[in-house]
Parts: structure tokens; C-alpha cells; sequence
């Protein structure tokens, strides 16, 4: 972006999250994983309808929204700082994003797929397309496709699309560079508004698979990752409103007012059925919306936060998120999303490891078991398949400094590449 003069903007990425590593969506990725396996909990237990509890339980689904929009921030800030400084072509090769996000996701993921088809004697038995399917993450366009122990990868499979798409969506928006790159968010928040509607279209009547959910294909979810790819956008962009709001001591408890909120009203009876259903399509495209609302306000004070403040009488900087920047919850983050792919095989063992029948009540025993396990296997899988698969298959990485899948270079303990869902 240039000013009056046609002198580049040096105010443009000013932001933290602009380059650099937020050890607070560390925090908040950790969080939105164990919230995912509380509502699995919860609807394998039968806790997530008939109170107001056991309603919050069950739209913790929501997360889902919120790892979304983690994506669609981290991946595209890069590209979103590459146009706002007018930069030719795009902010890295497709081939190397594209091989970079297949290291980050398939190694830890195809050992999931093997224990689960081999310890759970019904996928055994699967059709050679289940298995096809599973194994290529493309479960949600092949009907009956979801099997015992993977039933929430339909998310990841989604995600992988997103990831797919993104080299499109960057030559898309090329020609918005430099000055013009102020009408990146209007058309960002159009697409993304305008995939609400995808509820409202008789699919089945146009002739989709009756046996394929068109409320887990990718296109329902796209106001999900616009949300993040509009932080990106804001978080590049020279300091304006959004960013200045997010500077006031008291602006995130604003911003995470407004999502608790939109969170409740999810929760309500009168408006939303209870339960993992298959709700209406104008039911759908609100919750929907609610989702992206979620979402973007609980990440906007973290992404739109200004550099810390050194504390009165000191010379070291304060983190703005203590709690989020933890070194507990920033170490659950980089476990956070083999948390993600394993809690659900556990959570198939934990009723027999805790002589609990499903659907049975006992929510918080049940939960207690499936934390631990997960946590523990989580933290295996991550030392034993994630990190020697990015040290073996990852491309060579770029000069210090560098965006890395949005992502500044920094040390090994820091570096978690984006993220999954449920």
C-alpha cells in the first residue's frame, strides 16, 4: 500500500500478528481442542440436551469455528502482507504450500486411520471406497463414508479443501494490491456472507447423493475461514478502527462479551434444535453465522493486539495474555492437534476402560478418562510422528525472518503449523 506521496506505507504489518508467533493462539487453539472433545463427550454420555448446561456442552461444537478462522488467519497473512505492499505474484509457490501443508497433516493423521480401521473390528469390515475415502480425506463427498473413531475428520476433510483452494483465492485477489487492496475485506465479507445461503439450496432436489450431508460439505463453512482471512487482512492493513479498538486495556473483554453472546443465543431452545442434528437450512445458516461471530471475536483481540507493554518500573515486556500465553496451554496448542485426531478413539475405549455403557449419564467421569488418555497419546504422537515427519519430509526452510505457512521462522519449540478442527 503506498500513501499520497506513492511511497510505500511502513505502517503496513505493524501489528504483532502480522509476522510473528502469538504464543496466545497457542492458548486459544488448546482451548477450542478440548472444548471440541467436551461436546464428543457429551453427546457420547447423553449430557448435551435437556438443560442449559447440557446445552452449552453440546454448542461447544462451535470451536470448530474457531479453528476454521485460525486457518484462515494463519495461512493467509502472508499473502494478505504481500498485496497490502503492493508485492508482484503471490507471497510464496503454490507447490511448496501445498507440500508443506501435506507434511503438516497426513503422517500424524494416516497412523489415526490405521488404528482406527484395525482396532475397531466393524471398520474392518469397511468397503474398500471407506477406506479409500478415509485415507484421502475426501469422507464428506462419499456417501456412508464416516466410520466408528472418525467421525469427526469430516472437519479435517473440509479443511483439506480450504487448504486446496487457497492457491486459487490468492491468484483470485491478485489484481488487489498496493492502493486497491483497501476492497480485499468487502470481497473477503461478501463470499463469506454469501456461502450462508449454501442452507437454503435444495441440493437434493438438484440431485446431491441423499446419503451425502451437504451441511459438512466445504462450502457451508466458508464464512468460517473468511472470518480469520478478514483478521488477516485487518491485522496487515495500517493500524485503523478494529485495530484500535483492540489497543484498550479493556477492549478484549468487549470483544469476548460480544462472542459469548452469540454463543448463548446458539444455546437457546425457541431458536435452535439441541443435539448433533440435521437441522433446518435457515436454522443452519444462523448458527452458521453465529459461528463466524464466535470466532472472530474471540481471535480479534489477539491478532489485532498491539506489541506488549513493559509494566511500570520495568524494562521487560509483559505478555497482553498471560493465561493464553502460558507455557501450559502453549504446549497443549502444539499437542492440540493430534488432541483433536485421537480423542475420539479414546473416547470409544474410555466407556469400556471406565465400565460406563454409552448414552448412560456420568459425563464428567467419562470426560476425566478421555482427557487424560488423549493428553497422554496426544503428547506421543506428537514427539513420535509429527515432529521426526516435519524433520524428514518437510521442504528445507526458509532464511530466519521468513513467513513459513504464515508462520515466522523460529525455533522448533515454537513452530506449530495450522491447525485442525473436529
Amino acid at each position: 500500500m503506498k500513501n499520497a506521496f506513492g511511497t510505500p506505507d511502513h505502517r503496513d504489518g505493524t501489528l504483532p500478528s502480522a509476522t510473528g508467533f502469538v504464543p496466545a493462539l497457542e492458548g486459544l487453539r488448546a482451548l477450542a481442542a478440548f472444548a471440541v472433545l467436551t461436546t464428543h463427550v457429551a453427546f457420547q454420555t447423553g449430557a448435551s440436551t435437556g438443560s442449559t448446561i447440557n446445552r452449552i456442552w453440546g454448542r461447544f461444537d462451535l470451536s470448530v469455528a474457531v479453528f476454521f478462522a485460525l486457518s484462515g488467519f494463519l495461512l493467509w497473512r502472508a499473502h494478505a502482507l504481500h498485496a497490502r505492499r503492493g508485492g508482484p505474484g503471490t507471497a510464496r509457490p503454490a507447490r511448496a504450500y501445498l507440500r508443506s501443508r501435506l507434511v503438516r497433516i497426513m503422517p500424524a493423521y494416516l497412523v489415526l486411520v490405521a488404528a482406527a480401521f484395525l482396532l475397531i473390528p466393524r471398520n474392518a469390515r469397511s468397503s474398500a471406497s471407506t477406506w479409500t475415502s478415509n485415507l484421502t480425506l475426501t469422507q464428506v463427498f462419499v456417501p456412508d463414508s464416516l466410520v466408528e473413531g472418525l467421525t469427526h475428520a469430516w472437519s479435517l476433510s473440509v479443511e483439506m479443501s480450504f487448504y486446496l483452494v487457497l492457491p486459487l483465492l490468492w491468484w483470485a485477489l491478485a489484481r488487489l494490491r498496493g492502493r486497491a487492496a483497501r476492497w480485499r475485506i468487502p470481497v473477503i465479507a461478501g463470499v463469506g456472507v454469501a456461502s450462508l445461503g449454501w442452507a437454503l439450496v435444495p441440493w437434493y432436489e438438484l440431485g446431491l447423493h441423499e446419503r451425502i450431508n451437504d451441511q459438512i460439505l466445504p462450502p457451508a463453512f466458508a464464512s468460517w475461514f473468511a472470518a480469520g482471512m478478514i483478521l488477516a487482512e485487518l491485522a496487515c492493513a495500517p493500524p485503523g478502527r478494529a485495530a484500535g479498538l483492540a489497543r484498550h486495556r479493556h477492549a478484549r473483554w468487549r470483544w469476548w462479551a460480544v462472542a459469548a453472546a452469540a454463543f448463548a443465543a446458539s444455546t437457546v431452545p425457541r431458536w435452535f434444535t439441541e443435539g448433533f442434528v440435521h437441522p433446518s437450512g435457515p436454522e443452519f445458516a444462523a448458527r452458521t453465522a453465529l459461528g463466524a461471530v464466535v470466532a472472530f471475536c474471540l481471535l480479534a483481540p489477539v491478532v489485532l493486539s498491539p506489541a506488549a507493554t513493559a509494566p511500570a518500573g520495568s524494562t521487560r515486556l509483559g505478555p497482553h495474555f498471560p493465561v493464553l500465553g502460558s507455557g501450559v496451554l502453549t504446549t497443549l496448542g502444539r499437542w492440540s492437534y493430534a488432541v483433536f485426531l485421537w480423542h475420539v478413539l479414546v473416547l470409544h475405549f474410555a466407556f469400556q476402560i471406565a465400565a460406563v455403557p454409552m448414552f448412560s449419564g456420568q459425563m464428567l467421569r467419562i470426560w476425566f478418562v478421555t482427557v487424560v488418555v488423549t493428553t497422554v497419546v496426544a503428547a506421543a504422537s506428537y514427539a513420535l510422528v509429527e515432529v521426526p515427519a516435519q524433520r524428514w519430509l518437510a521442504p528445507r526452510r526458509a532464511p530466519r525472518g521468513r513467513p513459513v505457512d504464515g508462520q515466522l521462522e523460529a525455533s522448533p519449540a515454537q513452530i506449530n503449523p495450522v491447525t485442525v478442527a473436529t
